[in-house]
Formats: structure tokens, C-alpha cells, sequence
């Protein structure tokens, strides 16, 4: 039998990621419908700590659905990754009388549930919500969707003044360990070359593409870059020094992180926060939720965490992007 529910706790956590708002709408709402009370913890696993909390409604949640960012505000927290500071934030839980919690953010986040519920015995279910898509048992993370069509949007604008000026841009964006955002920006953006984690690349065979481009006439170029396979501004002085063009630069940076979440955010954010509520009332704790083919689905905590291979999406997109330049 599963236990009995009636307060659930609701926090943010990690870097923000558009539709974290329309995720928090969904669990109150949710909440509301099966009659129970939610509570939320401002500042991510520090508000548990410190005691942050703040009791939503149904009011509470109006109007936030198309919003960036989260009502909550968010933080990394350095001292819930120690014992003591794990205890604090259950003796805060139960203090509140707070049955269970749902989680909303990325791997490190999901690292913290796995602790509260193994170590604490405290119920958890997480919502991915991180704009690199990097978390297992699901096909796409809350946010991702928005900042991607954001870097898109910037490399549009851009593309327009390096057709102009027939020079070569290098745009980074975010990605430290994914190219996930880099790989979808390059593919829908018409750019000429990308550059990820995921795979080696090599900028004196680029070099000569761009140079032999040039003596047929190509002036200008779009180079985009993730974070975490090289700095623009170092890809940018290699190729002026190589090929002697002019070459700039633009690091899109926490721009992709802000701004109202696209339709398919929102959607796929309510869609989650239902589930993540259901759970809760089945008893069925140290789960993610996600979406898969288009549907729903729970995953253990421990699986989640796990690196997500995307090697094989990431060598898909890039034959299809050499098969359309």
C-alpha cells in the first residue's frame, strides 16, 4: 500500500532552464486536483537548508507558464554535498511536514534526489529541466527546445551581417560535455562547419574548405562551436592566421538560458509535472520522469544519471549536415 500524501515540497535546482516555471505550474495544479497542499523551496537544495520555503496556490502559479527562468530562483549548493548539510535540510523536511518532493533540474540535481531518498529516506521524484539534453531516460529535457531555437535565432541574425560584411563567424554556445544544442543550431542554421565534444575535429582541413571556398567567391562563413570542444576566439585566430580572413566572434553564453519558453516547452513541462505528481501518489519513489517516442515514462534515479550516449544522434546529424552544405 502506497503511503498516504498530502504535502508535497517542489524546488528548482542547478543551472535554470526555460519552462521550469510551466513544470512548477503543473505539479501545483496537479497537486490542487488531488487535493494536496504544495510547498516551495526557494534557492534550489540551499533553500532546504536554510528554510526557505513559501506555500503555493493555485494564484501563485498564474500566469507564469510562459515565463523564463523560475518563480523558485535557483542555486548550487556546496553544502548539501555534506553529510551535515543533507541532515539539516531533512530535519527542515519533516520540520514542515513534507511527505515527499519533486525535483526539477539536471544531473546534479538528480545526484542530490538519490541522496535525500537512499540516505534520508525521504520520497523523491525528479523533471529534467537542463538545456543541454544530456540526462538519460529521456528523449528531451525541458528546456532545450527554447535555447536552441534562441542560439538559432542570434546565429540567424548573425549569418545576415556576415553575408553583408563577407566575413567569417565563429558562434559559440553552450554545451561542455554535449553538442547537442551546437549540432541542431549548425544543422537548421545552414552553417558550414560545427564543432563539438563528441568528435575530433581538424582546423587545417576546415582552413583549406575555407580558402578554397574564397577563390570561388564564398565570402562569408558560419562556424559554430560548442563551448566544451574548443574557445571561438582560439578557433577565430587560428583561421585568420591560416587563411588570412577576417574573422569575429560571438559567445552567445547565458543568453541561451533566458527568455519565454517555445510551445514544445511548456507542453512537455506539464506533461511532466503530471507525471512526476502521479508518481508520488503511487508510491513510486527514486524515479525520473521523461518522454520516449512520445510518451511518458519513469526511470530509476540511477539510470538517469548515467551519461547519455548521443554519439550515434551526433553522427546522424552530422553526415546529414555534410550531405546539405
Amino acid at each position: 500500500m502506497a503511503m498516504k500524501i498530502n504535502r508535497i515540497g517542489v524546488l528548482t535546482s542547478g543551472g535554470d532552464a526555460p519552462g521550469m516555471n510551466a513544470a512548477i505550474r503543473s505539479i501545483v495544479r496537479t497537486g490542487l486536483h488531488h487535493q494536496l497542499e504544495t510547498i516551495g523551496i526557494r534557492q534550489g537544495y540551499a533553500g532546504l537548508i536554510n528554510d526557505e520555503m513559501v506555500s503555493l496556490s493555485s494564484r501563485s502559479v498564474s500566469g507564469i507558464i510562459n515565463r523564463g527562468g523560475t518563480i523558485l530562483e535557483t542555486a548550487r549548493c556546496d553544502e548539501f554535498l555534506t553529510e551535515e548539510g543533507q541532515r539539516r535540510a531533512k530535519e527542515v523536511i519533516e520540520y514542515h511536514r513534507i511527505d515527499a518532493l519533486v525535483i526539477i533540474g539536471g544531473d546534479g540535481t538528480y545526484r542530490g534526489a538519490i541522496q535525500l531518498w537512499e540516505k534520508w529516506g525521504i520520497p523523491c521524484v525528479c523533471v529534467p529541466a537542463t538545456i543541454d539534453n544530456d540526462l538519460n531516460g529521456t528523449d528531451i529535457t525541458i528546456g532545450a527546445d527554447t535555447a536552441i531555437n534562441t542560439a538559432l535565432e542570434a546565429t540567424d541574425r548573425i549569418r545576415d551581417t556576415a553575408t553583408s560584411m563577407e566575413r567569417v563567424f565563429v558562434v559559440e554556445v553552450m554545451g561542455r560535455e554535449s553538442g547537442y544544442i551546437a549540432m541542431q543550431v549548425a544543422l537548421a542554421g545552414g552553417a558550414e562547419e560545427v564543432l563539438v565534444p563528441e568528435r575530433e575535429f581538424d582546423l587545417e582541413s576546415m582552413c583549406h574548405d575555407i580558402c578554397a571556398g574564397a577563390s570561388k567567391g564564398k565570402r562569408s562563413w558560419i562556424i559554430v562551436v560548442a563551448e566544451g570542444a574548443a574557445r571561438a576566439v582560439d578557433i577565430a585566430d587560428k583561421i585568420t592566421k591560416i587563411t588570412g580572413l577576417e574573422t569575429r566572434v560571438a559567445v552567445l553564453g547565458h543568453i541561451q538560458r533566458g527568455g519565454s519558453p517555445t510551445a514544445r516547452d511548456r507542453i512537455l513541462a506539464t506533461r511532466l509535472g503530471v507525471e512526476a505528481v502521479k508518481l508520488l501518489l503511487n508510491g513510486e519513489f527514486g524515479k525520473a520522469v521523461g518522454i520516449r517516442d512520445g510518451w511518458v515514462i519513469s526511470t530509476d534515479l540511477h539510470v538517469a544519471i548515467k551519461k547519455k550516449d548521443q554519439n550515434r544522434d551526433i553522427d546522424y546529424f552530422y553526415k546529414l549536415m555534410r550531405d546539405v552544405t
